[in-house]
């Protein structure tokens, strides 16, 4: 996969400093208010036009035929199919879960999703339709999608999903918290419900589309990242705009920065709005480019975007069959 996309020379808007910055400088930064709220807002701000410019860039850079299907691949490999709805059924999670194990039943070869991404009271379901097949089962928890609840309601939620056998939480920040400056209720939030995860993976949505700037994206996600965080991820999808390619950009600089400074690699997730294979080829572009090759797997990466399987899958056909393969061949949601 390294040599699939080639690189370019780095651009400006890719770097963030960090001059003496090490682990050790780093561990006790959430310890206190003032020693959090002095570190995010001592993070070099984002230049929104080198951002935007340099996502754009990106976003027209080319593809070969045979690295198409390569990403293809790479792509399906990374969905987590998602279903978050109050009309949720078993049955309909028992189909997803099939549609995410065999997401084109003509084509065995196919690879198969990350993950289903379910409420937590529908958790057994999943885990019982997934058993033995690799997918993983993730769940949004923390009064999700606003999470406006108390913390002992949040981490309940969130013991409901991982008691039930959920591999994955999803949690939602509390962006009011965040955008009034209470880093420290945020930070500690997170702490709690990573505790509460055991050796579940924890995803912190940071909901980038109330957080208004290209800044507030920095500080929440090295908030998010110095509270344990395994994935930072865009969205919660209820609300617009929800991933771009200039927030992911800041995110994925984040993660870069953060295994730069600790050694530790940690995850990215855009989610929502992400619709066509053209999009998905855009934003493996981006991972390559500004995080780096090594994020290129479903570890590390992934895509909260269930529609763009279908397209994924159908041009996956097309690839194979040299001519286009329309919705009427594949399973749509």
């Amino acid at each position: 996969m390294t040599s699939a996309i080639t690189s370019s020379a780095p651009s400006p808007a890719t770097q963030t400093s960090f001059a003496g910055a090490d682990s050790a400088s780093l561990r006790d930064v959430g310890a206190t208010a003032a020693s959090l709220r002095h570190f995010l807002h001592g993070l070099a701000p984002v230049d929104p036009v080198g951002v935007e410019q340099r996502a754009a860039g990106l976003a027209t850079r080319s593809v070969k035929r045979e690295t198409k299907r390569t990403l293809i691949d790479l792509a399906i490999s990374m969905v987590d199919l998602t279903t978050l709805e109050g009309a949720d059924t078993a049955g309909k999670v028992r189909g997803l879960a099939r549609k995410a194990v065999r997401p084109d039943p003509d084509h065995p070869d196919t690879p198969s999703a990350a993950a289903v991404c379910v409420y937590p009271d529908v958790v057994p379901v999943a885990v019982e339709a997934l058993a033995g097949t690799g997918v993983k089962v993730a769940s949004v928890a923390t009064a999700f999608p606003a999470g406006r609840s108390s913390l002992e309601v949040k981490l309940a939620d969130t013991r409901l999903a991982v008691t039930a056998g959920a591999d994955e939480i999803d949690m939602v920040i509390d962006r009011a918290a965040f955008l009034a400056g209470d880093y420290l209720r945020v930070h500690d939030q997170i702490v709690a419900v990573k505790q509460a995860c055991g050796t579940a993976r924890l995803k912190v949505i940071l909901e980038t589309g109330e957080l208004a700037t290209y800044d507030n994206v920095r500080r929440a996600s090295w908030l998010a990242l110095l509270a344990g965080a395994d994935f930072i991820k865009t969205s919660t999808g209820k609300i617009a705009p929800a991933a771009t390619l200039p927030v992911t950009q800041v995110m994925l600089q984040a993660v870069r920065d953060w295994r730069s400074i600790t050694g530790e690699q940690r995850a990215v997730k855009p989610a929502g709005g992400i619709r066509t294979t053209k999009d998905a080829v855009r934003y493996l572009v981006l991972v390559h480019e500004v995080a780096g090759p090594e994020w290129l797997d479903p570890h590390w990466f992934r895509f909260g975007a269930s529609s763009v399987l279908n397209d994924l899958v159908m041009q996956r056909r097309t690839q194979l069959a040299g001519h286009y393969s329309g919705p009427l061949y594949v399973t749509v949601d």
